[in-house]
């Protein structure tokens, strides 16, 4: 018999309605191969809800979103109520949280559902920075009071597993330097630039594509690597970092030329993410540099992401990911279900 776990959804974003999919393409071979039914009880999106205890169709939540709907509009058990109202009524297990990131006083609404959800006994995942970057601590230590799991591999680097690697995979290892390349909207507009587009030429183009939102500073003033590094140097280096330790450096500065001879002596140019051990401790940075040949996030593509771990006892280790959609990020939820209830 499958075990039967019932998941709450907020947030139906880009990642949210994807999950949705997930949810529905996956059931078959979720159930056959683990055992595992994952039952979607409760969703919200900004503008209502929708609940029902015997469950909610995913891919009937993704068709309304798609098509410009609200989950309020879901057949029979849809609602104007709210996100938070939604997380007290729900009898479920998970909470999957997937609002847009605000790292403002508060990161709202992620932070007050998550907490509530941990409140009340409900496993949480989510690849929503601002939470995690604003309250690690809290947070934590709420998990662990409530013997729930609190899971956020989808915070750094989209799908890529950067988080399990360094804190599940290396323990025991002590952790000299960890570089990564987190940020996928930079190295798009980088690789623009060495392609010969100026910077307004590169900037429009990546607007028109949907990889840079129409305030772009936060990706392009490094705030975005500097909060998934914050997380990196929290969970996995045990550093009690926050945004305002990082020495922050955005891209808006490189000259395009530069970016272009680094292309034609075989390297190129990314913005860095980097925590070096230094005294007892690390200092953290996010800056452009440009990788040269071999080094191992050399091989980053223009929709690449990568982590580099330099270790004592494990050597050097590096993942990279290739994410062409926001699919990757999405199944992050997926996969920190599954750790959870499938054991590490």
């Amino acid at each position: 018999m499958a075990h039967e776990v019932r998941l709450v959804l907020v947030g139906l974003g880009n990642l949210g309605r994807r999950f949705c999919r997930i949810l529905a393409d996956k059931a078959g071979f979720l159930e056959e191969r683990y055992r595992l039914r994952l039952v979607l009880v409760g969703a919200a999106d900004s503008r209502g809800t929708a609940h029902s205890p015997g469950g909610l169709d995913p891919a009937l939540i993704a068709r309304i979103k798609e098509e410009g709907g609200s989950v309020r509009d879901y057949p029979g058990a849809g609602s104007p109520g709210t996100a938070l109202e939604l997380v007290k009524a729900c009898e479920a297990e998970v909470l999957c949280e997937a609002t847009p990131v605000n790292l403002d006083a508060g990161a709202k609404p992620g932070l007050s559902v998550i907490r509530e959800a941990l409140s009340r006994g409900m496993h949480v995942v989510t690849p929503n920075k601002g939470p995690i970057v604003l309250a690690y601590r809290e947070l934590s230590e709420l998990a662990r009071k409530q013997g729930v799991e609190l899971r956020f591999d989808g915070t750094v680097a989209g799908g890529l597993p950067a988080l399990y690697l360094g804190a599940r995979d290396l323990r025991g290892a002590e952790i000299k330097m960890v570089e990564a390349v987190p940020n996928l909207v930079t190295g798009y507009i980088l690789d623009l630039l060495a392609e010969g587009l100026n910077w307004e030429e590169a900037l429009t183009r990546a607007r028109k594509e949907g990889a840079l939102e129409a305030d772009p500073s936060f990706d392009l003033d490094g705030w975005d690597a500097a909060a998934k590094l914050v997380i990196l140097a929290n969970h996995v280096l045990g550093y009690p970092a926050r945004l305002e330790d990082v020495e922050r450096e955005g891209i808006r500065g490189v000259d395009p030329e530069e970016v272009r001879r680094a292309r034609e002596r075989g390297g190129l140019v990314r913005l860095v993410a980097r925590a070096e051990r230094r005294d007892g401790g690390y200092r953290l940075t996010v800056r452009p540099e440009e990788i040269p040949p071999g080094h191992p996030l050399s091989v980053l593509g223009r929709k690449g992401m990568g982590v580099v771990y330099y270790t004592d006892i494990y050597g050097t280790i590096s993942a990279t990911i290739r994410e062409e959609d926001p699919v990757p990020s999405a199944a992050t939820m997926l996969r920190d279900i599954l750790d959870i209830y499938l054991g590490r």
